[in-house]
């Protein structure tokens, strides 16, 4: 399959490319990429899912309807709507009372840590590159998203969730866009794909079942994407990276409305067998998941090994009584347990899912939110700043 995702389908384009005319340019097997290079940029997944065409054009769902036309409404363009003509001082991105580094902080003054001699300098550097990585998996997780949204559309079986499902994709496509951009102009070098993510959104893209992309994405991974966005968003003062971030959450908070809408209504038919098998998905990336995995490819660029310093980190951590992802897990765990509650999957099969998340400490933030699948107006930004620049113009 990898040889058919990569050589054969790219012989194939050549292929086609001799249709346009004699004047097109030919590409030969000496013009291709080494296989090598190619697996480092490609990667092929199989996907079980049917594809399901409807005939039913009936616009029955109005929520969906209101949905689909506040997102037709609010597309936002990167080329016209951000100035990328903005200087920004990479260390300037560096919050240096942010949690991780003052836990890093501490680090340095632990006997025999190997990051013991550092000062404010690199503890500088090293905040850049924790921030560089960061947006590096917004980036990935976004293109992953794109994926899934367009794997939503060809899934669903309902004409206003495909229709909505279509601009999703054209939001995840842009906030990929952005972010690429972003690290590239403004930043440095972008990181892989951390392997948990990864794993992640592949496991989506090859199930079968269509809604466990829907519950994947619109519910776990959006409501970690809209924590993660604002935690950034109340720590930096760039202005273009602030608004990049409110663009992208006032689609993102659309994205988990969809999710709601879409799967509140499908998982009222299900069986308690089926529904068992979504709290058990819920239960995967949450409980199994809570831990969050040093990002090696950091401690590397700074010339560190992860498996010397992860040590020192937890014995800090315990120390301080902290973790640096507390907020940040706090906000997810905000977002995502509400919004299970109204797809009914908290008290399903006897509150199989409550018990095991109340065991966890995850019901405090029962009725932490408001409601994600209305309230998406109150991070609408786009339509903020165009009602700002009508009234000044």
């Amino acid at each position: 399959m990898a040889e058919r995702g990569g050589l054969a389908a790219r012989g194939d384009l050549a292929a086609s490319r001799g249709q346009l005319g004699a004047d097109a340019p030919v590409t030969t097997s000496a013009d291709l990429p080494a296989q090598s290079e190619m697996d480092g940029t490609f990667k092929v997944i199989e996907d079980h899912c049917d594809r399901i065409y409807t005939w039913d054009y009936e616009r029955s769902r109005p929520q969906l309807v209101t949905l689909y036309n506040k997102a037709a409404q609010s597309q936002w363009a990167s080329v016209t709507d951000l100035d990328w003509s903005t200087d920004v001082d990479p260390e300037s991105l560096v919050d240096k009372d942010a949690p991780n580094l003052q836990l890093m902080r501490e680090v340095t003054q632990m006997p025999g840590s190997p990051i013991a001699s550092w000062g404010e300098r690199e503890l500088t550097k090293l905040g850049l590159e924790m921030f560089t990585a960061m947006l590096s998996q917004f980036m990935h997780g976004e293109q992953g998203a794109m994926m899934t949204a367009a794997k939503i559309v060809e899934t669903v079986p309902w004409i206003d969730a495909k229709y909505y499902a279509a601009t999703q994709t054209m939001d995840e496509a842009r906030h990929t866009e952005v972010f690429a951009r972003y690290i590239d102009e403004k930043v440095g070098t972008a990181y892989p794909m951390n392997p948990n993510l990864e794993a992640q959104i592949t496991g989506l893209l090859e199930d079968s079942r269509w809604d466990i992309a829907y519950l994947g994405m619109q519910i776990v991974i959006e409501s970690l994407a809209l924590a993660a966005f604002g935690d950034m968003l109340r720590r930096t003062t760039e202005p273009l990276l602030k608004k990049l971030l409110r663009y992208i959450m006032a689609d993102e908070a659309r994205h988990v409305a969809f999710g709601i809408l879409s799967l509140g209504e499908y998982y009222q038919h299900l069986s308690a067998a089926d529904l068992k098998e979504r709290q058990d998905f819920l239960l995967e990336h949450t409980i199994n998941a809570r831990a969050r995995s040093t990002t090696p490819e950091v401690w590397q660029r700074m010339g560190v090994r992860a498996a010397d310093v992860v040590p020192f980190i937890m014995e800090a951590a315990g120390k301080m009584k902290k973790t640096p992802f507390m907020q940040f897990q706090n906000g997810f765990f905000a977002k995502l347990v509400p919004n299970v509650r109204k797809l009914g999957l908290l008290d399903a099969n006897n509150g199989y899912l409550r018990e095991r998340w109340g065991e966890a400490g995850l019901l405090e933030f029962e009725f932490a939110d408001a409601d994600t699948s209305e309230d998406y107006a109150r991070y609408d930004a786009v339509a903020a700043d165009r009602a700002a620049a009508a009234t000044t113009g």
